[in-house]
């Protein structure tokens, strides 16, 4: 492209090599050198112009397309957008004037990281904050909160509020409160195979506070992360927010491809994935690949985040052990959260962490937020000793299990191929070739049925397109009448 033959692009730069290509490309735009409609060079072809890795190109037209600087199509290439977003070109007018003096407000000025953090997300298409407490079905992700056992848990809150000393009041840990980091400790011994000390152990803000701190300790900018593609939209940001080269690993009926990530990234500083329960497609990582990615972490000495999402919840069999339970060398942060079996307003998660991780990590946490609150960490304690946690987890098992089989004996009669993970609490529904997930979408929203597609956590594009069922929510009658809905969008189609 002409645009670059005056360019210079230097791994030496603080700025990873994508967003020096990402800034040229988008200033090109914004100045008119690249006009809207204008096709642009295949990532192949621009990589081997550029003598860049197509990894490089690839990030940087994933950041330009989440921006709506560009557009993909599959099958017909990638062009510059015809009608840029109003905030765009209002930067562009901002950045071609002269004038001395405006009287617009001054834009916010952020940081390169955060930018990426802001563009990639697309959580406004997801669910809306604050979430909703009686939803349209098939919303996915939320325990059902009509059955918590509120009652019980204020008793809990009372009791711990009278007999915690003062001292308890004042700054703690960052580690987090020690009996809780005891109770979860025998907890995952028993549950999950993770074999561990309370030492191991740092109670944080939930799955996400956790993701965020490993990103902070172990990512530079630049470093190449290994991400399940489709996968969980906020690790990605995580990871994003500290720099990192996000490399799309794709999954298929196994799990994640532990080959494809490392051709396409052998030398990756950190791998993310959720093997027990992938998301979104609900697959089990089998103990073939779990062995052959333990393998490459050794080797390329590398870290494994590992996300235990949704592994309470399941139906047919009794799950795999954790990944954690298969190293031996030091290589996997087990990340667990409290959130999806009591409510998500709890904020409490932990990681359990390589003893030579864990005091780093326990200095940076105290300088984030020093530590979660204690007096939720005591109940939370207590509502464990007690008992009252397991009980509750197999109540919502079986509540969960009934609600799952529902969904699946009322869809069977829908065009749609219905997978139905061992766990978790969504299932993926496969369109029927040429039916568009987008139009189902909208056609479901107009009948009542809030749908989200898999697409929406996909960095590159999908063989198929899907949509996302959840089922906890939701009362037998609520999903039958759900399904029915549905059935009616799909007719219109």
């Amino acid at each position: 492209m002409a645009i670059f033959m005056n360019a210079r692009f230097s791994p030496s730069l603080d700025i990873p090599l994508y967003q020096q290509v990402y800034a040229n490309l988008r200033s090109s735009i914004l100045s008119g050198e690249l006009k809207g409609g204008m096709k642009l060079p295949s990532t192949r072809a621009l990589a081997e112009e550029l003598s860049v890795s197509r990894n490089t190109i690839l990030n940087a037209y994933r950041q330009l397309a989440a921006e709506g600087y560009i557009e993909s199509t599959q099958g017909s290439g990638t062009y510059v957008a015809r009608i840029l977003p109003d905030h765009l070109l209002a930067t562009s007018e901002r950045e071609g004037s002269t004038a001395a003096v405006t009287t617009e407000p001054l834009q916010p000025r952020f940081s390169d990281n955060a930018r990426l953090q802001l563009a990639a997300p697309r959580m406004s298409r997801l669910a809306p904050l604050p979430i909703e407490v009686s939803p349209r079905p098939f919303r996915f992700g939320i325990p059902n909160l009509k059955t918590f056992p509120y009652a019980l848990w204020t008793r809990l809150v009372i009791r711990q509020a009278r007999s915690l000393p003062p001292k308890a009041f004042t700054y703690q840990d960052p580690a987090g409160y020690l009996p809780l980091r005891e109770a979860i400790a025998a907890h995952v011994t028993v549950s999950r195979g993770v074999h561990c000390t309370p030492e191991q152990i740092i109670v944080v803000s939930g799955a996400q506070g956790g993701l965020d701190l490993a990103a902070r300790l172990l990512i530079n900018a630049g470093d190449p992360v290994w991400m399940e593609d489709p996968g969980y939209i906020k690790a990605r940001s995580a990871f994003l927010g500290s720099g990192a080269e996000i490399i799309p690993v794709p999954v298929d009926h196994e799990g994640l491809v532990v080959e494809a990530g490392i051709t396409r990234a052998p030398q990756a500083r950190l791998a993310y994935l959720t093997p027990s329960h992938q998301f979104p497609l609900g697959v089990t990582l089998s103990l073939k690949r779990r062995i052959a990615l333990l393998d490459w972490a050794r080797r390329a000495n590398a870290y494994l985040v590992e996300d235990d999402y949704d592994s309470e919840y399941h139906y047919t069999k009794r799950p795999l052990p954790a990944l954690h339970g298969l190293d031996d060398h030091g290589r996997v942060i087990y990340v667990g959260t409290f959130s999806k079996v009591l409510y998500p307003a709890l904020r409490l998660g932990y990681l359990i962490l390589p003893l030579q991780l864990v005091d780093a990590f326990r200095t940076v946490r105290n300088l984030i937020d020093t530590h979660s609150p204690i007096l939720e960490q005591a109940v939370l304690t207590e509502f464990i000793e007690e008992g009252h946690f397991s009980r509750h987890l197999r109540k919502m098992r079986r509540l969960y299990a009934e609600r799952r089989a529902t969904l699946l004996e009322a869809t069977q009669k829908l065009p749609l191929e219905i997978i139905s993970p061992e766990a978790g609490l969504h299932c993926v529904g496969w369109l029927p070739a040429g039916m568009s997930d987008r139009a189902l979408v909208q056609q479901a929203a107009s009948h009542g049925v809030d749908l989200v597609q898999v697409a929406n956590f996909s960095m590159e594009p999908l063989e198929r397109k899907g949509i996302l069922l959840g089922y906890s929510e939701y009362s037998v009658e609520q999903i039958r009448d759900g399904v029915q809905r549905l059935a009616a969008a799909m007719r219109v189609l």
